[in-house]
């Protein structure tokens, strides 16, 4: 059995027992990445000689007994948009150049403290802005389970890899689905935290106000010890939140005795395909014999979500990605003829197509004239769609509902239509503009053998919550442990 077999968890239980080496297990993930990489495009920075010089620090820390988290020794993977101090960060953008930042994200500064060794960066959707990982300056990465289709995004590269069994887990960003739908296309297991409880500090925003980190792993277990390292207040985070968190590994519980999980109805009718509606009411059946009680209900708000978030992402990026100009750090163009042509040129010939898209779109909603009509009703939408789901918790313990309409689409198939792409988003989106905890989980196979996800969606501060269903339902099922056709392991 490889080592890449075992869960994050299994894996650390060997390192603390000394019957695994830290560099050993590092080695045998840079030998899968080196493998696959080629072929999937997982990575765009592999750090082999700083993750063997990390791991032989790590192994000094354990055997001086300054390391004894459940995780510590166990190697991750970092999607390029959070900053990792003198390594390369590019946000899958030309723009970005060769990029070094001169400081290390919060989630990097605590993994690091917990002893995980970082492999290297993560491929994505540039700036994190699509649903594919196809708008990469560094080109798409491909779903392990089928590599002509896509493994969604903008996580992509994160998911990939933890699902051909490159990495143990992975850390991703989700901004309107970005950790759930990749989780979903490739079969693993990804959670986006309530908004707050894991510092943005670090993470090279698209849209702030609803931009989070989170884990994507093998299971809910996994992801529960990832989200207890990460979580916490962090005084360079004006949004960090001053919460209870922390100790979700400690208290999972799979016992769903009295929790109360309410199935929209109006996210299972016309756009969602048979199957994935057969696999996600499945697991209504499965949270059911844990002694949940299940119930549907009404959320027609749902019609209002896909419109109202990429009116608010598109115009935050376009406050956000004004400070790519050229002048500080980045790429910058050649030829210019003053100081307005360096900035039109370089970001013309450094944008992708995807990028100015949505900067355009922002830029107009932003417009004199057009604030009103288009940015400022969708915060007043946002502020009904928060509404909506407070009223629903105030009934239910958690929310049931598909993650995707479709399993992964083929390469290709959503750059020649973009607005298939954004619709895409449609049971994903509502949870960042609510600022709830959402998690992603493997719950079936469609005919063609490609993974389809269940998405449990929780009450703000509800991660307990959400993680103890996905722990009970992973219990019971094994689609969590199944493995890409032509991947690492079958």
């Amino acid at each position: 059995m490889s080592l890449l077999d075992h869960s994050a968890l299994e894996l650390g239980r060997l390192i603390a027992s000394g019957e695994v080496g830290v560099r050993e297990a590092t080695r045998t993930a840079l030998d899968a990445i080196a493998a696959a990489n080629p072929e999937n495009n997982a990575f765009i920075t592999v750090l082999e000689e700083e993750a063997l010089r990390e791991a032989e620090q790590v192994q000094a820390r354990l055997r001086a007994g300054e390391l004894s988290g459940p995780l510590a020794g166990v190697p991750a993977a970092i999607k390029d948009n959070i900053c990792t101090l003198g390594v390369k960060t590019t946000c899958a953008s030309k723009i970005m150049g060769d990029f070094k930042p001169p400081y290390q994200a919060t989630v990097m500064e605590r993994l690091q403290r917990a002893g995980s060794v970082n492999l290297g960066k993560l491929n994505m959707d540039e700036f994190a802005m699509g649903s594919t990982t196809e708008t990469s300056y560094y080109g798409p990465t491909k779903n392990p389970w089928d590599l002509g289709h896509v493994p969604g995004g903008s996580s992509g590269g994160a998911a990939a890899a933890v699902a051909n069994r490159e990495c143990w887990y992975a850390i991703g960003s989700d901004t309107g689905g970005s950790i759930r739908q990749p989780a979903s296309y490739c079969g693993v297991t990804g959670m986006k935290p309530t908004y707050g409880t894991v510092s943005r500090y670090g993470l090279i925003a698209y849209a702030s106000s609803l931009d989070q980190i989170g884990p994507l792993a093998r299971s809910a277990e996994d992801c529960a010890a990832v989200l207890d390292l990460i979580m916490g207040i962090d005084p360079r985070d004006g949004t960090s939140l001053d919460a209870p968190c922390g100790h979700l590994l400690e208290n999972l519980s799979a016992d769903l005795t009295g929790k109360k999980i309410g199935i929209p109805v109006d996210c299972f009718g016309d756009g969602l395909d048979p199957e994935v509606r057969a696999a996600v009411l499945s697991v209504a059946d499965v949270l059911k014999g844990r002694s949940a009680e299940i119930e549907e209900f009404q959320l027609p708000i749902m019609e209002y979500v896909v419109p109202t978030y990429y009116i608010i992402a598109a115009a935050e990026a376009s406050s956000n990605l004004s400070r790519f100009d050229g002048v500080k750090y980045g790429w910058r163009a050649e030829n210019y003829e003053d100081l307005t042509d360096l900035y039109n040129k370089t970001r013309t010939e450094g944008f992708g197509s995807e990028v100015k898209r949505r900067i355009l779109l922002g830029t107009f909603v932003l417009s004199t004239g057009y604030y009103d009509a288009y940015y400022n009703k969708a915060l007043q939408v946002k502020a009904v769609i928060k509404r909506a789901f407070d009223d629903a918790f105030s009934k239910y313990d958690l929310i049931l509902m598909p993650v995707a309409p479709t399993t992964a689409p083929k390469l290709g198939e959503s750059l020649s239509n973009p607005l298939q792409m954004y619709l895409s988003d449609i049971y994903t989106v509502s949870v960042n503009l609510a600022g709830l905890p959402g998690l992603s989980m493997p719950c079936g196979l469609d005919k063609t053998g490609l993974p389809i996800g269940a998405q449990l969606i929780g009450p703000a501060l509800g991660e307990q919550k959400v993680l103890d269903a996905a722990y009970a339902y992973q219990q019971d099922t094994t689609y969590h442990q199944k493995t890409p056709v032509g991947g690492a392991k079958e």
